[in-house]
């Protein structure tokens, strides 16, 4: 048997009707917490969805965890330490350790901020992956 899973999330317009969070006291409508619904080891993922206007409500950082957030629809901003970033589809925003932030959908955007933020930790990962493997020998499927 192989190693993967398959999880369907459904379409972007779709994410606002998730609920979930890593407790009951942090769990809001329009997040799914990607690694609780299929088994992930080294990274974590959550799918999220706030309304124009809607916030975070509150600031948070890591000490081991290094986030990673591409965003795909809407516009928003990111609050990290000091600064302000202004997010929309295709920002990708990497958050190392220690860092604060918080964001929130700008009142006026013209959609739901849709984005994902992917979480890892650990060793550090090497440049090239050098640990792959190709088999040119295998015939393609697609054939």
């Amino acid at each position: 048997m192989s190693d993967y899973q398959v999880l369907e999330m459904g379409g972007l317009d779709e994410w606002r009707e998730h609920y979930g969070g890593f407790r009951p006291d942090s769990s809001r409508d329009g997040r799914r917490v990607v690694d609780h619904d299929i088994t992930m080891q080294y990274i974590g993922m959550t799918a999220n969805a706030y309304e124009p206007g809607e916030e975070a409500g509150y600031w948070h950082r890591h000490a081991r965890i290094e986030e990673l957030y591409v965003f795909l629809a809407g516009r928003g901003q990111m609050a990290l330490d000091d600064d302000i970033v202004d997010v929309g589809p295709g920002t990708v925003v990497r958050v190392g350790q220690d860092v604060w932030r918080t964001w929130r959908a700008v009142p006026d955007s013209p959609e739901q901020l849709r984005w994902l933020c992917i979480r890892a930790g650990g060793t550090e990962l090497p440049h090239l992956p050098d640990d792959g493997e190709r088999g040119p020998e295998r015939p393609s499927p697609w054939s």
